[in-house]
């Protein structure tokens, strides 16, 4: 067998490239001052990830439209949430509102929670995650994978007054309150938002993305805002939530049931700044995850259906517009986290969600919806014939998932 031809030297080009897509330079790719190499921990890796162009999922009217999507899901904790929960635990560390030997407990739909338990434990914290039934079982499982206790609540139960409380009553314990600590939005101000308008070189017209605590459209809509006043921000919005009644009509309305997860709301946040948003598009289920298909198999992108929302709000834009625009949004989280809901033919099937792709159809003959749960412990069992109450003193590193109500004050 002959020998390989010797490497090429890699060209100044390839250089530059490599530091156009977001590589840090500080972190372990060159040396230090001491000329030893800097090698980074997971939490130096957050942040500056690249732009992709996702232009082909789409049929703009005008050639030069260019639909840009962000790669959050390339974060270490596999989603844009890595910035928030960096950003409030700084934050909290250096005002004295954390303190070691605290514990960190946070309500989350899933991808904050998995951010909060990725960074609590290189720090240290004991962490507590409260999430609701409709959090994917894989979420659930990488919030456990970090060590964490993680407490699912019960139907009509507000697991987000569950962190309140637990906070409340425990005085060494430090409320994350994601949906209205202005460091979530200011963690997009001070890095997304720069970021995005470096990556395009300041031609960026629009910004696309969903809402759930209304850290990220706010906070980098502002600073997009900042930079050119003309620039568009376009919330999408599952259909069922209650922000598009509320921008089209100034009330909130009743909200309905939908399946994306980690967008929309019943309620309004603290973090959302409704000033920003210049436009709302609904999208429904059907599209969002027909989405994802699409970059899957279209792009290579795997990527979850928040994003697939995102992306599908953003070609709808692109193929309207008479004018060339440059639409970016967020590509929120990792598709591995939704094998067993966005990916899954039978969950698909069971929720009556039907994506026009005849591969989604499934060919079981089984018609009544699964359920899957995780095998119950004690503390379950006996949540079933009396409350139960989390003891202070309990092992917070069980990483039992436990269905639990708080008790009366």
């Amino acid at each position: 067998m002959p020998p390989l031809a010797p490497f090429k030297e890699p060209s100044p080009e390839s250089d530059s490239q490599f530091e156009r897509n977001g590589c840090p330079e500080d972190v372990g790719y060159y040396k230090n001052a001491g000329n030893e190499p800097n090698y980074p921990r997971a939490m130096d890796l957050i942040g500056k990830t690249p732009l992709l162009d996702i232009t082909g999922l789409a049929d703009p009217r005008n050639p030069g439209t260019k639909v840009l999507g962000k790669a959050e899901y390339l974060n270490p904790g596999f989603s844009h949430k890595d910035r928030i929960i960096r950003n409030i635990i700084t934050k909290a560390e250096a005002s004295g509102a954390l303190k070691p030997g605290f514990t960190v407990v946070c309500a989350s739909s899933g991808n904050t929670g998995c951010s909060c338990a990725m960074v609590c434990a290189m720090k240290g914290y004991k962490c507590i995650i409260i999430t609701s039934q409709k959090c994917s079982t894989e979420k659930m499982n990488s919030i456990k994978a970090f060590g964490c206790t993680l407490l699912v609540s019960k139907p009509g139960e507000d697991y987000m007054q569950m962190e309140k409380d637990l906070a409340e009553e425990n005085p060494n314990w430090f409320s994350v309150n994601q949906y209205a600590n202005s460091n979530n939005p200011e963690a997009h101000f001070q890095t997304t938002g720069p970021e995005i308008y470096q990556q395009t070189s300041g031609t960026v017209t629009h910004f696309v993305m969903a809402g759930s605590t209304g850290g990220t459209i706010s906070g980098v809509g502002n600073y997009l805002k900042s930079k050119n006043a003309n620039v568009k921000v376009v919330l999408a919005d599952p259909v069922g939530s209650v922000f598009t009644n509320y921008f089209r009509t100034g009330e909130l309305g009743q909200g309905e049931k939908f399946l994306v997860e980690g967008v929309g709301k019943e309620s309004l946040p603290g973090c959302l700044d409704c000033s920003v948003v210049d436009e709302v598009l609904p999208v429904s289920d059907k599209d969002a995850f027909y989405m994802c298909k699409q970059l899957a198999r279209q792009e290579g992108i795997f990527v979850g259906g928040s994003a697939g929302l995102n992306a599908h709000a953003a070609v709808q834009l692109a193929n309207q517009s008479e004018e060339a625009i440059t639409i970016v949004t967020i590509l929120c989280d990792n598709g591995i986290k939704y094998l067993t809901k966005v990916y899954n033919d039978e969950w698909l099937q069971a929720n009556n969600v039907h994506t026009n792709d005849v591969d989604v159809v499934s060919t079981s003959t089984t018609t009544t919806p699964k359920t899957v749960v995780s095998p119950p412990s004690k503390a379950t069992l006996t949540s079933e014939r009396k409350r139960l109450k989390v003891d202070v003193n309990a092992d917070i590193n069980d990483t039992t998932v436990a269905t639990v109500e708080v008790g009366n004050k």
